[in-house]
């Protein structure tokens, strides 16, 4: 009798070299279990006279996706994966659900010579016999319904979810779900400080993070800081992604995946950062009410919500790109000759800030200055530590105000809804007569009492924070943070050619700019001398 390790062993061209096939919606589903499937695909395999040379797991991945697409079997029927004879799995369903993928990747193993086995099925499977194709058919018409089935019954579990307020969707970034029971249902929303999180990652407060995130937006008005520059920031720093983040949560080991612009931006515009049941990108309505239902905490308040909304809406004018390498001098040096930027010229041991002008047909730049990016920094850095190191920083930070204006066009959206609703006769009889004429009269009078509170609008707010420039310059986590200091300074660099009168110049296009994060003190400003005059010898 063969043994595990017979059955399993690498390619050698035998004819019978097959791929193992497993896949799971849930890896946690217990009726298909890893196990179990790996015990089918080797007695099957054992019946053929074959061996197992690769196993193509996808755990985690729905029925109703395309062989060919899957993260494991699709680079296999692709024919990334070097040679092989044919596939083997537990039934047609571990193969798909979908009748017409299922033909499809049947149809192109048969034409391509391939055997596909599957367990219960007596031998290879034979699209070219009636019968077998008949019941191959069949099978994958079964898995078809089930599915369409568990789908169904999927949204209308939600459906009813919505209708009583509880939660059925995964926690958007920033919280994490608590139950009351250990195995009962989602009773609330919390905001998520890393504390269930497993070592190291329990260090990470998502919470924190995405409140930093939206303060440095916010705050920024150099227009160099954006969603895309966040998420490299992010990135580099090691911070779980979104989904990673969603991974660790639920018990499974992080991808460690690049944090996204345009996920990000959806995460600090949705409204599920003020607490609300969400469906769709929109919060779920309290039928009694007509208001969001609330299942948590609020990450910022409704003000901040539309302050960002308002930030990262894409503009109709071009957006400046903002620079998401990790170099110190990006977009801030150039050449002194053309005054064009000056880009990076990588070399085998050290790279170079170059001037390209030439070369892109914008001037006829000679000789183009060359310098090394680690002599240029180093030299960049001393100087603006000199200038500057000693002056406290300024923080600009965004203080919301009080939303009362739209919270009043929250309650008067809430009463329109109600009033339309009547005039469509859903009130018509005398015991939800009464209830609407309550229901509408507590919104007036809410209304009237919000009408009456003072507006707070929201701003920038500047303040001391008891450090200095060359405390962030240092506590800076890279030189694309160290560039954000020198970006609030417009501090500019000018390269020139070796043996010209001067090497390198630093000064600053527009002189202090008070609106910056880093901007200097007022009562440091005489101190500081003029820094255009300064030369760099």
């Amino acid at each position: 009798m063969s043994t595990t390790e017979d059955i399993e062993r690498p390619y050698d061209g035998c004819g019978k070299c097959l791929v193992g096939l497993r896949r799971l919606s849930r890896a946690s589903d217990a009726s298909s279990s890893p196990a179990k499937q790996r015990d089918q695909v080797l007695e099957v395999v054992r019946a053929y006279g074959g061996h197992v040379i690769a196993w193509a797991d996808d755990w985690e991945v729905s029925g109703a996706t395309d062989p060919k697409t899957r993260p494991r079997l699709g680079p296999w029927l692709r024919g990334e994966r070097g040679p092989y004879n044919g596939v083997a799995g537990a039934s047609v369903d571990r193969l798909g659900r979908n009748v017409v993928d299922c033909l499809n990747t049947g149809y192109m193993m048969r034409d391509q010579g391939l055997t596909l086995l599957t367990y219960g099925h007596d031998g290879p499977w034979d699209l070219d016999d009636p019968n077998d194709e008949n019941r191959f058919t069949m099978e994958a018409w079964g898995a078809q319904m089930e599915l369409r089935s568990i789908q169904r019954r999927n949204r209308e579990s939600a459906a009813k979810a919505r209708r009583d307020g509880k939660i059925k969707h995964k926690p958007s970034y920033g919280y994490r779900y608590e139950r009351d029971l250990p195995t009962g249902t989602v009773s609330r929303a919390v905001l998520d400080d890393g504390a269930t999180l497993p070592s190291p990652w329990d260090k990470e407060d998502a919470a924190e993070i995405i409140h930093n995130v939206a303060r440095r937006i916010l705050a920024d008005q150099t227009g160099e800081i954006t969603e895309n520059t966040e998420a490299a920031r992010l990135t580099r720093e090691g911070r779980l992604s979104p989904e990673d983040r969603k991974r660790v949560l639920y018990g499974r080991e992080p991808k460690l995946s690049r944090w996204q612009g345009a996920s990000l931006a959806r995460i600090l515009m949705s409204k599920a950062a003020l607490g609300y049941l969400m469906h769709k990108g929109e919060p779920v309505l309290d039928e009694a009410t007509g208001k969001p239902i609330r299942i948590g905490p609020e990450l910022w308040n409704y003000a901040t919500h539309r302050a960002l909304v308002k930030k990262l809406t894409p503009k109709n004018k071009r957006r400046i790109r903002s620079a998401n390498n990790a170099y110190l001098l990006t977009k801030r040096i150039v050449c002194g000759n053309c005054h064009h930027r000056m880009y990076v010229a990588r070399g085998r041991n050290k790279n170079a800030w170059a001037c390209r002008s030439k070369f892109y047909g914008l001037t006829d730049c000679a000789p183009a200055p060359t310098i090394r990016m680690e002599e240029v920094d180093g030299l960049v850095g001393c100087w603006f530590l000199e200038e500057f190191g000693d002056g406290m920083i300024m923080e600009t930070v965004y203080v919301p105000g009080n939303g009362v204006s739209d919270l009043v066009e929250e309650v008067e959206v809430a009463r329109a809804r109600l009033r339309s609703d009547r005039e469509a006769g859903l009130y018509d009889s005398a015991d939800d007569q009464e209830w609407f004429r309550s229901r509408y009269a507590a919104l007036g009078r809410e209304l009237e009492g919000l009408r009456q509170q003072p507006e707070t609008a929201g701003g920038m707010v500047r303040r001391a924070t008891g450090k200095t420039i060359e405390d962030a310059w240092h506590e800076a986590a890279d030189d694309a943070g160290r560039r954000e200091i020198l970006s609030g300074f417009d501090v500019v660099i000018s390269v020139w050619p070796e043996g010209s009168p001067r090497r390198w110049h630093a000064g600053r296009m527009h002189g202090p700019d008070r609106n910056s994060e880093h901007a200097i003190t007022r009562e440091y400003l005489p101190a500081l001398g003029s820094v255009e005059s300064h030369v760099a010898a």
